[in-house]
């Protein structure tokens, strides 16, 4: 394999790995030495990938994508419509919030964003005991969203009111 290969793949097991990767497991899973996959990190650099060291090895930096917060309602029977329409949009929901006044405020982490993630979230809570958390608020909920552009974000946001799920916040509602 030659550099260039080399180094793509570099890039391709970072971006695929949910933790670092170090400097040794990618020289054996690339048949080099750790002294070549440090000289290829310093070549990727130099090309404008931003690799970073941590104690742990390896990690590509991800881009921070634009987000936003969207209080929405709805019945339980239009939680897949609801997450469809965001991920079909380009859109990942990062958690579901709700604002109970008795017990403040609750966040689950969620990380939708894709059909597959909206098939695996719906068969969890059918398989379980469990409901959806906006039950607790009568449907009202929270979702922060994030998506590759603030225009993705404006048409998520035009497409849950189009669709009759987007509120508007109270005064009190602080779940930033």
């Amino acid at each position: 394999m030659g550099g260039e290969d080399r180094r793509a793949k570099i890039v391709a097991l970072l971006g695929s790995a949910g933790a670092a990767v170090s400097g040794g497991r990618l020289a054996r899973e690339l048949g080099v030495s750790r002294q070549v996959i440090v000289q290829d990190v310093a070549l990727l650099r130099c090309g404008g990938v931003e690799v970073e060291s941590t104690h742990r090895g390896y990690v590509l930096r991800r881009r921070a994508m634009p987000r936003r917060i969207f209080k929405v309602r709805h019945g339980e029977e239009q939680v897949e419509d609801e997450l469809n329409l965001i991920v079909d949009l380009g859109g990942t929901v990062e958690d579901v919030v709700v604002n109970h006044r008795t017990y403040g405020v609750i966040s689950v982490p969620l990380n939708v964003s894709s059909r597959r993630d909206v098939a695996r979230y719906l068969a969890d809570i059918a398989s379980s005991r469990s409901t959806p958390l906006s039950r607790v608020t009568s449907g009202y909920h929270f979702h922060h969203v994030s998506a590759p552009s603030e225009a993705a974000l404006d048409e998520i946001g035009a497409a849950l009111a189009e669709r009759g799920y987007l509120v508007d916040r109270l005064p009190y509602e602080t779940v930033e």
